[in-house]
């Protein structure tokens, strides 16, 4: 399976394509990465150097891949953070030159946004750029729960409240849903669940919430999620796999001390998850 993800790079620690690809290989994606930026870290840091690439920098990598008839196979395309219209136009652009290739492949979009503890950080433009154009255009979407929220003009909070505005967004455009970061007040406590939806049904996943902030962790999730899905067309395996690993990912990296992902220490946890937690369908 071929996959192409216009993503994000750093040198130091594991955003976007940094955090992608390498647990996409391990589980056998043969994945052909696209830098929107090439930074020494991610900006979490408050610091960093390296460029942005343009959007005509992106469709010219896109076209030379298409000149070595490179997208003919691709079955998914992946993007994440949006830093602008430029690169947005690029990437929507790229979505339309794959499906011309290949009309079964899909398209998964990570909505960046914000979460609920900061609110929207992207520019008004990304926000516009994101709900009016990319969403409708997208097959696949991982939004958080602040993020459906904002895509939809609601402010979910309980179960039902969630799925209603899994339903708005679905009318926008994507058929398939996977909230994360789903934190309903009725839950136990010190828990966090995760939330798939699809024509088939609705499932929902809990695990403990670890205490910790872990940058690259979303990007991971969505390209997990995303290839499990399109290998198996199952929300509720792609959803049980995906949590399984993703969480053996957070609690290496918060039993190591070390502020980056440690994704190469948990590469195990992709290619062979525990599938410990239960998936309970809802709907």
């Amino acid at each position: 399976m071929k996959a192409l993800s216009i993503q994000s790079s750093v040198s130091y620690g594991h955003v976007g394509n940094s955090a992608a690809v390498f647990p996409l290989q391990r589980i056998g994606i043969d994945v052909m990465p696209v830098a929107t930026v090439a930074f020494s870290n991610h900006t979490g840091y408050g610091a960093w150097r390296g460029p942005l690439m343009s959007g005509e920098t992106v469709r010219e990598i896109v076209t030379g891949i298409d000149e070595r008839d490179g997208l003919a196979d691709v079955e998914f395309v992946l993007s994440g953070y949006q830093g602008g219209n430029d690169i947005g136009d690029a990437i929507l652009d790229a979505v339309a030159l794959v499906k011309e290739r290949n009309p079964k492949a899909i398209y998964a979009c990570d909505p960046v946004l914000g979460n609920a503890s900061s609110g929207c950080f992207v520019a008004t433009e990304v926000q516009e750029l994101i709900r009016d154009r990319v969403i409708p255009k997208a097959d696949l979407i991982t939004p958080n729960q602040f993020e459906l929220g904002f895509l939809t003009n609601t402010n979910p909070q309980t179960l039902d409240e969630t799925l209603a505005s899994v339903d708005l967004v679905r009318e926008l455009g994507p058929k398939h849903v996977l909230v994360t970061s789903v934190a309903r007040p009725d839950r136990p406590e010190n828990t966090i669940e995760m939330l798939a939806v699809t024509d088939e049904g609705a499932w929902i996943v809990q695990t403990p919430h670890l205490p910790m902030k872990a940058n690259g962790s979303g990007d991971v999730t969505a390209a997990l999620f995303t290839a499990h899905f399109v290998k198996t067309n199952d929300a509720a395996l792609a959803l049980a796999k995906t949590v399984s690993s993703v969480f053996a990912l957070l609690e290496n990296t918060l039993a190591s001390g070390e502020r980056e992902l440690q994704l190469i220490e948990s590469q195990e946890a992709y290619a062979h998850p525990e599938m410990q937690f239960e998936v309970r369908k809802i709907r």
